[in-house]
């Protein structure tokens, strides 16, 4: 089955399931989509802070690009991907599942499975200035860990795939600044 064949399941990540998939697929391309942005996007109450100390996690925020990763899924595994990236990405119900072209590094399409950010949802933070998103991050902590430690992770893995998001880049900066202080 090629990328682009009709059938061809695939899953697109911009965040931790670029380097922390936690599923079965079958290949992995650099790919880009269109019309959404990489953001701290959505308090975070679950995975990174909790109800009384809100962190941030990413979200697809409109207009702009982003560049992830896509994921091809064997039709065998499809139902397990899928139950297991709801219960992932859905604990708190903040992204509206939704299927989207992205641009595979080739240049070919391919439909994919993509998390868009509710932006009716409670826990929408909305478009935040890197002041605010560093106070958030800096010392919130959820059940999958530091908030500091997600944002990491994204710039690291960001720079291994040859991206430089330099905004993300100076949030951390403010964030350790914070974090040295505490």
């Amino acid at each position: 089955m090629t990328a682009d064949e009709p059938g061809a399941l695939w899953v697109f990540g911009y965040g931790s399931l670029m380097w922390r998939p936690g599923f079965a697929f079958v290949e992995r391309r650099g790919a880009v989509l269109h019309g959404r942005r990489r953001a701290f996007c959505i308090y975070s109450v679950h995975h990174r802070g909790t109800p009384q100390r809100n962190g941030l996690v990413l979200g697809l925020a409109p207009g702009g690009s982003v560049r992830g990763a896509a994921y091809r899924v064997a039709r065998e595994d499809w139902l397990a991907v899928h139950a297991y990236l709801m219960e992932r990405e859905q604990p708190t119900e903040t992204y509206i599942e939704a299927y989207a072209g992205v641009t595979l590094d080739d240049g070919v399409r391919a439909r994919s499975l993509i998390f868009l950010s509710d932006r009716a949802h409670p826990q929408w933070a909305g478009s935040l200035s890197l002041e605010a998103q560093a106070e958030l991050i800096a010392g919130a902590t959820g059940l999958s860990g530091r908030n500091i430690d997600y944002l990491r992770d994204l710039v690291a893995h960001l720079r291994q795939e040859g991206v430089r998001d330099h905004g993300m880049e100076r949030l951390l900066k403010m964030v350790e600044a914070r974090e040295a202080i505490r």
